[in-house]
């Protein structure tokens, strides 16, 4: 067996990672790099390999930096099965459906200008006709459900606790000279006790993890802090008449987020004022969670089942999909919160709302999860006195606040505990991935220090005989 790393390694975006198991290629994710367009565009058009040659594909979960670049995947040759949790598979039709919608958009404005300066017209990665053949290789498999993939090879999902459906995968390989190898795949880990979904399910027993370090020197707030801290700061923008910007996921941290705004609003600590959420990929992943009340914590279950409220609905929230209602937003006057996609502010309507809102210093941009190299949010994050949005200069004179506390990402302590299960002498390899040199190194040590002797922080490119 051998693993070749690929995208997500050394880097937070575009993972993927190439499994050779007895004579067959298991691509783990497929995701976009995101960042800078003119370093990630061929980074994401070519792939390092042929998409042809693979057999089977197994994806963690829905998010864009893991699923985004299948449906170039499948335009490119790829003919297998996708396999992935139920609630997965539903988010991925949403969610690559509205990739390749910004993906014709943002082609269109680049040809426009690229056709000013008489540069030749590009492509993009890829079109809605590409989604929908990708969707019909799609499997929905259960949580602890062992699947046989190819003689040798069985795999089941975990709850990775991440997001609605993620996973860690969890594979029992017999190679064929005999030797047995417990391999797992974290995925994206998620908090222990985070609201609205279920804490992860650890990978236990394991020979080698490939695993995710996003954290890995960073410790988050408590949960109590937290919610203070959250209604302090909205109730001080709205009190001063501003406006407070959210940019995030629409999976995942917007429903987080609602569900948070909902308790708060219920226990009088913040004002009635209007809250948006401006995203039609919001809208219809809300409607995915609503259908999905397995995947659900036990409190928020209870609320659903039990008492029969919506979490994600209450009397001073409103969903917008419409345009036009999201383009009357830019005419009306504070106080207000508005919560939109894309949560690294590279895409999507909140775009339009920084570039209105970014140049008030009564408004508040509140960050509410990571932010990659070279994105927008990275550089409003780094307190840049001017950001480029739609390709003019604006001035950056709102306030900024980032809280790490709602990422769906563990922090140092939850990554360590998520390996309490597994004994050092018998987990021989760890591979740290999907983090940034100043998160992982640090954890690296901290990992080597409580007694796993071979971690690695592997590059693109790098590949390992296990």
């Amino acid at each position: 067996m051998k693993i070749e790393f690929i995208g997500g390694a050394q880097t937070v975006t575009g993972s993927q990672h190439l499994l050779h198991i007895n004579g067959k290629k298991i691509l783990l994710e497929c995701g976009l790099f995101q960042g800078r367009r003119s370093e990630t565009y061929d980074k994401n058009k070519n792939f390092k390999f042929n998409p042809a040659e693979i057999d089977a594909m197994i994806l963690s979960h829905a998010h864009i930096d893991h699923s985004g670049n299948i449906p170039n995947l499948v335009s490119k040759g790829f003919n297998g099965l996708i396999y992935a949790t139920s609630a997965t598979v539903d988010l991925c039709q949403i969610m690559l459906r509205d990739s390749a919608h910004l993906q014709e958009k943002d082609i269109e404005w680049v040809n426009k200008k690229r056709k000013k300066k008489n540069e030749s017209e590009i492509e993009p990665l890829y079109t809605l006709e590409d989604v929908e053949k990708a969707i019909e290789q799609f499997v929905g498999v259960q949580y602890n459900r062992a699947i046989d993939l190819y003689l040798g090879i069985r795999f089941t999902f975990r709850d990775a606790g991440h997001i609605l459906g993620s996973a860690g995968v969890f594979l029992e390989i017999e190679e064929s000279d005999g030797r047995k190898i417990n391999f797992g795949f974290s995925g994206d880990i998620g908090r222990p006790d985070s609201p609205v979904i279920k804490s992860p399910d650890v990978l236990r027993d394991l020979d080698v993890l490939i695993m995710e370090s996003t954290y890995g020197n960073r410790l988050h707030s408590p949960a109590e802090e937290v919610e203070e801290d959250f209604s302090s700061t909205i109730n001080e923008v709205i009190n001063d008449g501003g406006k407070v910007i959210i940019p995030a996921f629409a999976v995942g941290r917007t429903q987080t987020i609602v569900y948070m705004l909902h308790k708060l609003f219920d226990q009088n600590r913040i004002p009635e004022v209007p809250i948006y959420v401006d995203s039609p990929m919001a809208v219809d992943a809300t409607a995915v969670f609503r259908s999905h009340p397995e995947c659900l914590d036990r409190e928020t279950g209870r609320i659903f089942l039990e008492e029969g409220t919506d979490p994600f609905g209450f009397g001073r929230l409103k969903y917008i999909k419409k345009t036009e209602e999201s383009k009357e937003l830019n005419d009306k006057k504070g106080p207000m919160i508005i919560i939109s996609a894309s949560g690294m502010a590279e895409g999507g309507r909140i775009l339009h709302h920084l570039k209105n809102n970014i140049g008030d210093p009564k408004n508040l941009i509140l960050f509410v999860g990571y932010a990659a190299e070279h994105t927008l949010a990275r550089r409003i994050m780094d307190e840049n006195e001017k950001v480029n949005i739609f390709g003019e200069e604006y001035k950056v004179k709102a306030k900024i606040k980032k809280m790490d506390y709602f990422s769906g990402h563990a922090d140092q302590k939850e990554l360590l505990d998520y390996l309490r299960l597994n004994q050092q002498n018998k987990l021989k390899s760890i591979f740290l991935v999907h983090g940034e040199e100043d998160m992982v190194l640090p954890f690296r040590e901290k990992l080597l220090e409580k007694g796993f002797n071979n971690v690695q922080f592997p590059a693109s490119g790098e590949i390992i005989n296990i």
